[in-house]
């Protein structure tokens, strides 16, 4: 794990969105596969206000999600809903290159449909899409992309997304383990105190912190990078 550690929520989401969408479109076309949840919303917020909006060459930017609750885009809890009232519709990043996950469709059709649609959009590791970027959350349970601790297997699930579904019975799309692991960089953006108990048990209690799944991506490659602003009691 590399670990980045900022005062407070504002300056990490700024590192974020330097490391993440201003550096790499100033050199190039970038992929990048955003998450929902609260945790990304002031991420979005600074990117579309100056000077961050500016500093984005939006034109070589192609925007994909890590997962959606499976709602119409209209809903409250949409993820790509709230990332299109706080950035899409503030900065110049062409329609084409926005690739909604379409919640309000039928699960298993839309996983297979977004499958189809990653595949024809990035390169290939072997099986699996290459996103040049994937932006992670990280739950108060342990979970990351839709990815439940009651759901392991789909850690290990060979198709680029699958059906999640979430401790209270809502079914969503999720980015898979393998598809994870495949990106050129993964960065999990964290901030709070109410994520703090889960992300401190999670560096500290290796290997018994494997029963979640953020623990697995974590364990899984040694460059994984963590913005926070929590506090890490120990020297990674």
């Amino acid at each position: 794990m590399i670990y980045h550690h900022y005062p407070s929520p504002e300056a990490v989401a700024r590192a974020v969105a330097e490391t993440a969408f201003v550096k790499p479109s100033q050199a190039g076309w970038v992929h990048i596969a955003l998450s929902g949840g609260s945790t990304p919303r002031l991420l979005f917020e600074l990117l579309a206000e100056e000077p961050l909006r500016s500093a984005v060459d939006w034109s070589r930017v192609h925007l994909y999600w890590v997962d959606e609750r499976c709602v119409p885009p209209t809903d409250p809890d949409s993820n790509y809903g709230m990332t299109e009232a706080t950035l899409l519709r503030h900065v110049p990043i062409p329609q084409d290159q926005v690739h909604r996950i379409a919640g309000e469709k039928l699960p298993e059709r839309e996983a297979k449909d977004y499958c189809w649609l990653v595949g024809s959009e990035l390169p290939f590791d072997g099986a699996f899409p290459v996103f040049d970027i994937v932006l992670l959350g990280l739950g108060e349970d342990g979970h990351t992309s839709s990815i439940f601790p009651h759901q392991m297997e789909l850690l290990t699930e060979e198709a680029p997304y699958a059906v999640g579904i979430s401790p209270k019975g809502q079914p969503r799309i999720a980015m898979t383990g393998p598809t994870i692991l495949a990106a050129k960089r993964i960065l999990f953006h964290t901030t709070g105190e109410k994520k703090a108990p889960i992300l401190r048990y999670i560096v500290e209690q290796a290997p018994e912190a494997d029963a979640y799944p953020a623990a697995y991506i974590f364990r899984q490659r040694a460059d994984v990078e963590l913005y926070t602003d929590v506090a890490l009691p120990i020297k990674l």
